[in-house]
């Protein structure tokens, strides 16, 4: 059987709690949810990619890219995406920004999209479902 390893990159934030930002079993890999936090500055809190939707989720894609590839992976291999949004006004911008970021994947994953309360200031929060060959 396949040992589980946790998947890091080196300039994520340290989570809030006891959690791997991915973790990979054999072809599967799971993405954490991602929030809209800037690469990690050693000895500052984590910083939020800005105030707008658009700033918050691209930066989350990034975020979330970033922990498909230190597994050796890439959005060819995501099977599902699940979207956290903390507010209905805000689904026709993160469609948009999220079909600009994904435009050169030939097969998009499927998706669901769901409304959550997440900590002040956060606005969107994606985790991913890959498998890799």
């Amino acid at each position: 059987m396949s040992q589980k390893t946790a998947v890091t990159p080196p300039a994520h934030t340290v989570p809030p709690a006891r959690f791997s930002h991915g973790v990979r079993k054999g072809h599967i890999l799971q993405v954490a949810g991602q929030v809209g936090f800037l690469p990690a500055v050693p000895g500052e809190p984590p910083a939020v990619a800005g105030p707008s939707l658009r700033e918050q989720a691209v930066q989350t894609l990034r975020n979330v890219e970033s922990v498909l590839t230190e597994a050796g992976a890439s959005w060819d291999d995501v099977m599902m995406l699940r979207v956290y949004l903390t507010d209905v006004a805000h689904f026709a911008e993160m469609n948009a920004v999220y079909d600009e970021y994904l435009a050169d994947v030939a097969v998009p994953p499927a998706r669901t999209t769901v409304y959550v309360g997440l900590p002040e200031g956060l606005l969107v929060e994606i985790d991913a479902l890959a498998v890799l060959d």
